[in-house]
């Protein structure tokens, strides 16, 4: 009496029906089936399973922008991967190549107002050729007077053109290309620290107003914002400007 197949293959040595596996011995494209009442283990698929892919050894790691590296000076911002922030030294420098070329500006307005007031002041001598009291001294005076008054306020107007063009200079090139002269001369970019690009208006606005709140205290408020990077202790030299505008100055190259 057969207790296998009804019809067995002759030619099969081992009594089963063609492609299936033999008991007890899972192959390739088979899965495993766990004992009747025995719950599968979780982690532990079968042949035939498909499994899903971990991260391990040869799988890089992303990390948020704004993450320092290991406290050396390089730091990783969106869009930009790891770049090397800008030294303290660099940083000065380029301040100090802009105070230049805001000081020539100056002196060029300076110059400009300082004549005004001496062409002002020669053409009221010019009236000391009149006789005291005559029309034509008279008029000779209001002419001089109304002269100098057109002068003058055109000297305060140079000025406000100076205060203007400066806080165009400072505000518009670092919001929208990050850098003022003097940074572009010192490889020097101020980016955003969650983004990586140029700061744009507002946090450019904001980064430059600070300063200039702290020139109001004879200059003093200033110089500690500029000088507030060496106090930072996150490691990513930002000054009270940054903080507030949630920036970060970078070395270009």
């Amino acid at each position: 009496m057969s207790f296998g197949d009804p019809n067995p293959n002759p030619n099969n040595p081992y009594g089963q029906q063609p492609n299936q596996p033999p008991q007890g011995q899972p192959g390739y494209g088979y899965p495993q089936q766990a004992p009747q009442g025995v719950p599968p283990q979780q982690g532990q698929p079968g042949y035939g399973y498909p499994q899903q892919d971990q991260p391990g050894y040869g799988y890089p790691q992303q990390q948020p922008g704004g993450t320092l590296q290991a406290n050396n000076g390089y730091i990783n911002v969106a869009g930009l991967g790891t770049v090397e922030l800008a030294t303290m030294g660099r940083r000065l420098g380029a301040r100090a190549l802009d105070g230049v070329a805001y000081g020539i500006l100056y002196l060029i307005f300076s110059a400009i107002g300082v004549a005004s007031l001496v062409g002002a002041s020669e053409s009221i001598d010019d009236c000391s050729g009149y006789s005291y009291g005559t029309e034509s001294y008279t008029q000779c005076m209001n002419d001089a007077a109304n002269a100098s008054v057109g002068i003058v306020a055109g000297f305060f107007g140079f000025i406000a053109v100076f205060a203007l063009i400066a806080l165009l200079y400072e505000w518009l090139m670092v919001s929208i290309w990050g850098a003022t002269l003097g940074k572009m001369v010192l490889n020097v970019k101020v980016v955003k620290e969650s983004t990586g690009q140029a700061p744009g208006l507002g946090a450019g606005f904001i980064r430059w107003i600070i300063p200039m709140v702290g020139s109001l205290f004879c200059g003093l408020g200033t110089l500690l914002v500029y000088l507030s990077p060496f106090f930072d202790n996150s490691g990513k030299l930002q000054g009270w400007h940054d903080r507030a505008g949630s920036t970060i100055v970078i070395k270009t190259k």
